[in-house]
């Protein structure tokens, strides 16, 4: 079969190091039982030993010659389902439930292309049906911003850090792609610890979302800002959760923002704000 050439409109870049693909499925830690998503298969290096080592795997694919591609190299592999279809559009939880899924024993790998790297991983974190863990590709400045520790937070290190136990598990140097991309690349890890409800986060969000609104600023003055309140009132709020005054938004932490979240919203029920 001759060499497959990379759909730059796709941001394709094959991962060819072996090394990394072993390190990949030691992090997923696979058992004989388990089944995968696999988004993104590319060319099927992983593929081919994600089904050497699992039970099942469901491999989501956008590009449609890839997809031929993958059919001709697992012809005879009973254990693969290969989907054509772009995450982004597709009914993933109705899927999910579809092929058998409501339990929730299933793991996430997926080699995410940068330019959609943050709606896919909000994708994955709401979820109804959520995985045992997810172990992703993603840029490497990606990954240090999902897991930032507070004094580096941003509202996607806190949306992955509420949803998700978030940790940089390994350095992938742009060598180890066809082609080598311009950026370096790290493996992640999220292992979800709550589920997603649009209704209960929604005043965490829009708490975030109107802290983060001016990073230069403190808190307080973005706080002020977006609930129409008076800065001492923003003030208050911070200090009665024990922060600093001059706080800035990157540096609360996930416990931080719900505290905060919860005397935002007592502050609105009692102002009609």
């Amino acid at each position: 079969m001759e060499q497959v050439k990379a759909k730059k409109s796709l941001g394709q870049n094959f991962l060819r190091d072996a090394d990394i693909i072993d390190g990949i499925l030691e992090i997923a830690d696979l058992g004989s039982e388990d089944r995968v998503l696999e988004i993104g298969p590319g060319t099927g290096a992983l593929t081919s030993h994600l089904l050497a080592r699992v039970a099942s795997v469901i491999a989501v694919e956008i590009d449609h010659d890839m997809v031929v591609r993958l059919g001709e190299t697992f012809r005879e592999s009973k254990g693969l389902s290969l989907l054509e279809a772009n995450i982004l559009d597709m009914d993933l939880g109705t899927y999910l439930r579809d092929a058998g899924f409501e339990d929730g024993k299933y793991k996430i790998i997926a080699n995410i292309p940068y330019y959609i790297t943050a709606p896919i991983i909000r994708l994955l974190l709401s979820l109804a049906i959520r995985p045992e863990r997810m172990v992703l590709m993603v840029q490497e400045e990606v990954a240090d911003r999902l897991s930032a520790a507070p004094g580096d937070m941003s509202l996607l290190s806190l949306m992955a850090q509420y949803y998700a136990d978030v940790s940089k598990e390994r350095f992938v140097p742009r060598s180890a792609f066809i082609p080598e991309p311009k950026v370096d690349s790290a493996v992640i890890r999220l292992v979800p610890k709550r589920p997603y409800s649009k209704d209960t986060d929604r005043i965490l969000f829009r708490t975030a979302r109107a802290g983060f609104a001016a990073r230069r600023k403190t808190l307080a003055n973005n706080l002020s800002s977006a609930f129409h309140i008076e800065r001492k009132q923003a003030e208050e709020m911070i200090v009665g959760i024990g922060l600093g005054r001059l706080v800035r938004a990157q540096e609360l932490s996930v416990e931080n923002w719900i505290a905060l979240s919860e005397e935002v919203e007592a502050m609105r029920n009692e102002t009609g704000n």
